[in-house]
Formats: C-alpha cells, structure tokens, sequence
C-alpha cells in the first residue's frame, strides 16, 4: 500500500525536525532519499547514516534553497545519481521573529525567497525529472492563516507559499503530477525554540488541542508517506492540517 521501492525523493530541509522525520519515513518503506541541508554538516551526516540503515541509498546535498544557483548546483548533483525524481518534499524553511513595526525589506525579501520562491525554482528543476504519478508537497504552518506574535514575516511567506501550491496544482495536475501542502499545527522542533514565547505557545496549544498532545515530526511524515501513497490519487491543491484538532477551537 505504501510501497515506494524504486522511487526517489528530495527532501529539503532534510537534516532535522519534520524534515528528517519524512526522509525516515519515506526511506522506510523503500525510497532513495536526497537530503539537502545547509548549514548542519554533521545532523545530516547522521541523517544519512539513519537512512542507510532502511536498506536504501541516501545522497546528501548541501545548497542554500533561497538562492537559484544553490538549486542548480542541486540538481547537477542529483542527476548524476539519478535518472529521475519522484518526490519533491518543501521542507527548509527560516524568517525573522519580530513584530511588524520592526520588520525591514532584507528581513522581508529572506523569508520569501526561502519559504515561497524557493518551491517554485525547486519545481521548475525538479518537474522534468518527473513521470506521471509524480509528487510535489510544501510544509507550511498555521501561521499562514492565523495571526501568531512575531510571526508576521514567515505567515506571510507561508501564506504565499500555499497560494504557489494552488497554481503548481493547476498547471501540473494535466501532467499527473500531484501538489499539496502540509499545515502543521505546534510542533516542539529547534525551529520553535527560536520563538521569545515558545513556553506560552505549547502551553496553549496543548490546552486547546482535543486530542491533548503537541504534533510530532513524525506524525507530519505519516501524512507525507500517505500523500505518497495511491490511496491519495484525488488529493490535489490542497491544505491538509495535522494538528490533533488545535485549529478547530478559533
């Protein structure tokens, strides 16, 4: 049912927290997987050694997402592994916590080069390596529809970031090619330990969510394998939230 031997995915972002969660999955039940990470060496490293232990290959990039050379030189690397691409994971992502008032154009101009534009260069590059039956998915959060404290900049981007993946799915859908967006509710990663109220967001979230827990990496990566799967043949264009029932209290 979740079978994906022979098939390759690029996961970027890859090396920790969600990331790292949907490249073990995927690679669990039979994918190649292509990690790409920037900045730690060492957690990707560990990432493909984790990976190795599946019984599948695993090929680790280092490229900056944000910016379109790093893509190509991606994808040079990739393509003298691979002949083809199956799964096209947007993962990496970053942006500033700040309010708004204190926001500037380079604060502005970085969260959308690597949490929207970023998705569209990666497809550009990825979507003729792939066949019929191909998948695209971006992580997004809910921040992209909700007003969050200091999240003003990565909302945005977010927000943008699911309204590429509306067209992505327009334009590809005709091909057999599926794009959907992952909106995770509050997840405890490195990247929420940035937040100055990162104790307050978990508290609420865990007294607003029905089902009483935070959202783990690995539950977004069930979604992942699922949306990865032929069980998810009519899923297309759309948001689909993980988050234990959080964003149904208002």
């Amino acid at each position: 049912m979740f079978e994906l031997n022979g098939k390759v995915a690029l996961i970027t972002g890859g090396s920790r927290g969600i990331g790292r969660a949907i490249a073990l999955r995927l690679a669990e039940n039979g994918a190649d997987v292509v990690v790409n990470y920037v900045r730690h060496r060492r957690d990707a490293e560990e990432t493909v050694a984790a990976i190795e232990e599946k019984g599948v290959k695993c090929l680790a990039v280092k490229a900056n997402v944000a910016k379109e050379d790093g893509v190509i030189r991606m994808f040079d690397e990739i393509r003298e592994q691979y002949e083809h691409l199956d799964i096209l994971v947007s993962n990496a992502a970053s942006g500033v916590l700040k309010p708004a008032m204190e926001l500037t154009t380079r604060h502005w101009d970085w969260a959308m080069d690597i949490n929207a534009r970023a998705l569209l260069t990666l497809t550009q590059h990825a979507v003729p390596m792939m066949k019929k039956g191909g998948r695209i998915m971006a992580v997004s959060s809910l921040g992209a529809v909700r007003a969050v404290p200091n999240y003003t900049v990565v909302g945005a981007s977010k927000a943008a970031l699911e309204s590429v993946i509306r067209h992505l799915a327009v334009e590809l859908g005709p091909r057999g090619i599926l794009v959907n967006t992952i909106s995770a509710g509050v997840v405890d990663t490195d990247a929420l330990k940035k937040f100055p109220n990162r104790d307050e967001i978990i508290g609420a979230s865990l007294e607003r969510t029905p089902l009483g827990r935070l959202t783990i990496p690995e539950d977004v990566a069930d979604l992942a394998l699922f949306l990865c799967s032929d069980l998810a043949a009519m899923i297309h264009g759309q948001v689909i939230v993980v988050d234990g029932g959080y964003a149904i209290q208002g």
